[in-house]
């Protein structure tokens, strides 16, 4: 392998901000203190929170319904061939992660996954084969997992991603098709050479699946998309400009990067580009090869609905573009001999939450920062609730919500109200009541940041935590801070109410 100055100087980047940014494991066999964290789910979400919870000093348990297998979360379960669409810069989901590539592979990833779990100790704090049906809460306001075997804790991170089993649906004739049927997911071991391949589906997953006939040779390829979906440059730095729209939505300047992707972008395939949907309104698939497969007639992505299966071919009502769903079109029959479901996954449930967290109007993701019930404080659903983004779902902010929910757990004077959190639910639905979609529908990760920076200003209490809260450094002063505190409420007669 030749030497590559940009990998080089990214390893170096990557070295400081491990020294500067990672909490010091804790050593073998340490007593943590309170509060005690349990967190659901081991996959790059819940491994990076409990990492940060025990390089902090706090205890914490993690549940994971599945084996040790399946450590990584989705990444455990997707195809080898299967990597990063996003550069890796925007993928650092703990400070001590260390990327050998721009988009690494999904090998590389669960590595990382398993040598954080392995760096801070967390095999001996990992309860595999145990999944979470129940959260509830003893009379002391602490927290019980399934049940009182398990322990009591005092706060919760619900880590079961987006991304569950997938997501495969019934079609009328599926069952007469003679060819092959595989879910995207499932290409382990598979090959597309020679055939005819039909992807339905026109989302992450299809991207995903184009590329995989593609290098494994198949004779022709048909996306069958139902649904208009942007596509952007799998460009670092594109990625960054599209996600400093602070405003989280479409604005009067959002025509500006549309017209730019579809005259430099789109090009000549600007038939593809949406119309009724705006870049800021859902989730853009991030891609720069599919147009020149389309250009160099390895394959066809076709807007329709999928009406039924014969022997070997797909009826498909073909839309024009403008034409809504199930809207209108010339029917054809598309012949194949794989199929390719790219259907995505199902969202996992959170139904093992305490019911009054559903109550309308503060559902979810209508919550403090979309991920605190208001409620429910010390409950933290970290990368689970979001619908739709600009941003990237593993980077800084796993430890940023993670501290968050720390400082709320151990300051009684910088916890939110409840009504406190309500207001900040209400302002954000006021402050994007104009756009096409709900408020907590859709967000850009410079609005995230914007309101994690709100957060902290807002109360003044929170000032002390800023370093901590933001890049993991400094808790000794605050809590030296939060102890005085206490003394004083204590000296005042002012008992320190728990967290509920």
């Amino acid at each position: 392998m030749g030497f590559h100055p940009v990998l080089y100087i990214y390893s170096w980047i990557q070295w400081i901000l491990d020294k500067l940014l990672s909490p010091t494991p804790p050593p073998p066999n340490r007593v943590l203190s309170k509060p005690r964290i349990a967190i659901i789910g081991a996959g790059l979400t819940g491994v990076s929170a409990a990492s940060h919870c025990v390089g902090h000093g706090f205890d914490v348990t993690l549940f994971e319904a599945g084996d040790e297998q399946c450590l990584g979360g989705i990444w455990s379960r997707v195809n080898n061939t299967s990597g990063l669409q996003i550069h890796s810069i925007m993928y650092r989901f703990h400070p001590s992660v260390q990327w050998t590539a721009g988009y690494p592979d999904r090998q590389q990833i669960v590595s990382q996954i398993t040598q954080l779990w392995k760096r801070y100790g967390l095999r001996e704090r990992t309860k595999f084969n145990t999944r979470v049906t129940s959260v509830t809460q003893d009379k002391q306001g602490r927290w019980i997992i399934n049940d009182p075997s398990h322990g009591r804790y005092d706060g919760i991170i619900v880590a079961v991603g987006s991304c569950g089993d997938p997501k495969i649906p019934r079609i009328p004739g599926q069952e007469s098709f003679k060819g092959e049927i595989y879910h995207s997911s499932k290409l382990d071991g598979k090959t597309a050479a020679g055939k005819k391949v039909l992807i339905i589906g026109g989302g992450a997953s299809a991207v995903e699946a184009l590329e995989f006939v593609v290098n494994t040779g198949a004779a022709s390829t048909s996306v069958l998309a139902r649904s208009e979906k942007w596509i952007i440059p799998r460009n670092a730095i594109v990625d960054m400009i599209l996600a400093l729209n602070v405003f989280g939505q479409e604005t009067i300047f959002s025509w500006i990067p549309e017209s730019l992707l579809r005259l430099f972008f789109y090009r000549d395939l600007a038939d593809l580009a949406p119309t009724s949907e705006g870049l800021f309104t859902g989730t853009p698939m991030v891609n720069s090869d599919i147009f020149q497969q389309i250009r160099n007639k390895k394959a066809e992505w076709l807007r329709g609905d999928i009406l039924g299966f014969t022997e070997n071919k797909i009826r498909f009502n073909h839309r024009v573009k403008g034409v809504p769903k199930n809207g209108p079109g010339r029917e054809e029959e598309i012949k194949g001999d794989m199929v390719i479901m790219a259907t995505g996954y199902q969202r996992p449930s959170l139904s093992f939450l305490p019911p009054e967290v559903f109550k309308a109007p503060y559902e979810p993701p209508k919550w403090y920062l979309q991920v605190f019930p208001p409620n429910h404080v010390s409950i933290c659903a970290n990368n689970c609730t979001y619908v739709n983004a600009i941003g990237t779902v593993g980077n800084y902010h796993i430890g940023i919500y993670t501290r968050f929910l720390l400082m709320f757990l151990v300051d009684p004077l910088a916890r939110p109200k409840e009504s406190g959190m309500k207001k900040w639910i209400d302002m954000t639905q006021f402050l994007k009541s104009r756009a096409p979609t709900a408020a907590f529908d859709f967000f850009t990760y410079s609005e995230l940041l914007y309101w994690f920076f709100f957060c902290i200003v807002i109360n003044p209490f929170r000032w002390k935590w800023a370093p901590f809260v933001f890049s993991g450094v400094g808790s000794a002063l605050p809590l030296s801070v939060v102890a005085k505190e206490d003394r004083i409420r204590n000296g005042l007669g002012m008992r320190k109410k728990r967290h509920e």
